[in-house]
């Protein structure tokens, strides 16, 4: 089978697209995947049996909608292109496309034209996303028309895969999808990666948290750097490692400083997933500090079961999409967006290490029986039905 991912992403760092990819290469599929790349990469690399085609080069540091729109758009038409010139000398077979943004989905166009089959793998519900991101309403002509695009793109593909029950619920209830054209895949860890093989590499008395992830304000990143400041003089070993990139990065940065916090917070930007599996096994606790409101009450944090599947213990904020999945005394809550109960859970998490022992031992059992070796059989039967049917009329499933 020949497949193409396709992801307005930097792939070496977005570990959902990564999981599908290097599955269906390790099977023995002939994978590509179409991407976004940071200055210096090189545009065409291969990763793990998966040819990686960078076919732009993205900075995460757009201020507004606009500018966030003109770089979706152009890596819409360099992609369509690129499929385009594809389709008729090595058409693929499958073509799976992750959003943001929805519409990507008709870069396939002319791909499905050849007799592609093509999945659409919601990680965000984006009208949602962009309410929370650019601080819209959910009766504003923008959010509507988000709203009607996704109704589109989810008629115009062969099926649809959704992130978490909570997202599923979301759409269902919108009327953008039928329920036999959608499907719940969660963002499980990739357990050859990560893996906890032996036991927390320490190099000194500090107490060491982090948050890999994105740097968006529904994140609430700066939340758990308020509560590291209100823990300076109560754990003077204290340390917050924070990695990943995105809007929010020029606040954090001014923020660590206002608030002196040089010597605690440090920011690394974004690093392969492999190089953030080998840091998980130096810390102590990881941190998923999201603010509850709009989107972020129902995006689920795949950064908390790869701390699970590497035997760190988990604190979260408490929202709706963490509790449905991880409310059996897997992690530890804190009220979302408050920094003085984080700062008041870490402390007690530092000082408690039965409770911390409880976490890890709870969270390993779950990982057991939640993680993508185990899951991915069931993606691999979703492909190769499509594949294997008839296509349907382009635009059906919708209502």
């Amino acid at each position: 089978m020949r497949v193409c991912m396709l992801a307005y992403s930097f792939y070496d760092a977005d570990n959902r697209v990564r999981r599908y990819a290097e599955a269906l290469a390790r099977r023995g599929d002939q994978v590509d995947a179409i991407a976004v790349g940071h200055a210096g990469q090189p545009p065409v690399q291969v990763i793990n049996g998966v040819r990686v085609f960078r076919v732009q080069s993205r900075v995460r540091d757009e201020k507004g909608p606009f500018s966030y729109l003109l770089k979706i758009l152009l890596f819409f038409f360099r992609s369509a292109w690129f499929l385009f010139k594809r389709a008729f000398r090595q058409p693929y077979d499958l073509i799976h496309v992750h959003n943001l943004p929805d519409f990507e989905v008709f870069a396939t166009v002319f791909q499905r034209m050849r007799g592609a089959r093509v999945i659409h793998d919601m990680h965000e519900v984006v009208p949602e996303f962009y309410a929370s991101k650019f601080r819209i309403g959910e009766r504003s002509v923008v959010f509507r028309l988000l709203a009607l695009i996704e109704k589109l793109s989810i008629a115009f593909v062969d099926h649809v895969i959704v992130v978490n029950h909570l997202v599923e619920e979301t759409v269902l209830k919108r009327r953008s999808v039928l329920p036999d054209k959608c499907t719940v895949i969660l963002n499980y860890p990739d357990t050859r990666i990560f893996a906890r093989t032996a036991p927390r590499v320490r190099t000194g008395d500090d107490f060491v948290i982090c948050y890999p992830g994105t740097l968006s304000r529904h994140q609430g990143v700066d939340i758990a750097v308020e509560a590291v400041g209100l823990l300076r003089d109560q754990a003077p070993k204290l340390k917050f490692l924070i990695i990943g990139d995105g809007p929010e990065r020029d606040n954090l940065k001014k923020l660590i400083v206002e608030r002196e916090l040089e010597d605690r917070v440090s920011l690394t930007g974004l690093i392969p997933l492999e190089k953030v599996a080998d840091i998980m096994t130096t810390i102590d606790l990881g941190v998923v500090p999201k603010r509850k409101e709009g989107f972020g009450d129902i995006a689920f944090s795949t950064k908390i079961m790869e701390f699970m599947a590497m035997g760190v213990p988990v604190l979260a904020s408490r929202t709706r999409i963490d509790e449905f999945y991880f409310g059996a005394g897997l992690v530890e809550f804190f009220d979302s967006g408050n920094a003085a109960d984080m700062a008041g859970k870490i402390l007690g998490l530092m000082n408690q290490s039965q409770q911390v022992d409880d976490l890890r031992s709870r969270s390993a059992a779950f990982i057991v029986k939640n993680n993508w070796a185990v899951k991915q059989e069931e993606y691999f039967a979703l492909v190769d039905r499509l594949v294997s049917q008839t296509a349907p009329a382009v635009l059906a499933g919708v209502r």
